[in-house]
């Protein structure tokens, strides 16, 4: 039984005809199967709508592709040729994104083979690991809420080498100044420092102490946009 389950449906075939009732199969089974993956990332994530039809669909595009291919050689460079310039016409995700697009069509590809059984077997596995990544927050660790990005405005006569220093060391464990701009027709610079908190929720306290040294001018602390190197 399992046997049959999990054998390709082109296992047989002597001639690479693929026959109206077997190009549907496929492809409706590609179709459930990126809906269980879209729903599986939608769970517990941010997302945009034009995504999630997009890795909804991205199984039956990837399996229809892969079945037409059917062993010529020359049709598949010219496929991949394609994807190439699809590539560098899009704009980069996050890493968590080329993973769901990756998965997407890795189960298609298995699909277009002919092996349904198994391309459902993997986009449950791998669904439900995603659901569970996501329940348990997986990879977020609790540091990563104290480290921040700071911006201070100061004006144009106030040398800033050091001025900060005591202020800095008090609240934070490290800091480093990224940036120096000019501002305001040149009449006030700009600070961008990388900090880490030595206790959250003292945001206000560093802003406050910092506000009597930059003659209260604008003051800015955010969430660091990218803490190692988001892929």
């Amino acid at each position: 039984m399992l046997n049959t389950i999990f054998r390709g449906i082109f296992d047989t075939d002597m001639t690479r005809v693929i026959t109206l009732p077997d190009f549907l199969i496929c492809v409706g089974s590609a179709l459930i199967i990126g809906m269980i993956l879209a729903g599986c990332y939608m769970w517990g994530t941010r997302y945009t709508r034009s995504f999630a039809a997009t890795l909804a669909l991205l199984p039956a595009i990837v399996c229809v592709v892969i079945m037409m291919v059917n062993g010529n050689v020359g049709t598949g460079v010219a496929v991949a040729g394609a994807f190439s310039l699809v590539r560098f016409r899009s704009a980069a995700g996050s890493a968590k994104e080329i993973g769901a697009i990756f998965l997407a069509m890795g189960t298609g590809l298995v699909v277009g083979m002919g092996y349904i059984g198994y391309a459902f077997v993997v986009a449950v596995i791998l669904g439900g690991m995603t659901l569970l990544y996501n329940r348990l927050d997986f990879g977020a660790g609790k540091g990563m809420t104290l480290y921040k990005t700071l911006h201070i405005t100061i004006p144009e006569d106030l040398d800033y080498t050091g001025v900060f220093k005591e202020v800095l060391k008090k609240y934070t464990q490290k800091y480093e100044l990224v940036q120096v701009k000019t501002t305001n027709m040149g009449s006030l610079f700009r600070l961008t420092y990388d900090v880490k908190l030595k206790r959250a929720g003292e945001e206000k306290l560093l802003i406050d102490e910092l506000r009597c040294w930059n003659g209260n001018l604008e003051i800015t602390v955010s969430r660091q946009a990218n803490v190692i190197g988001e892929l």
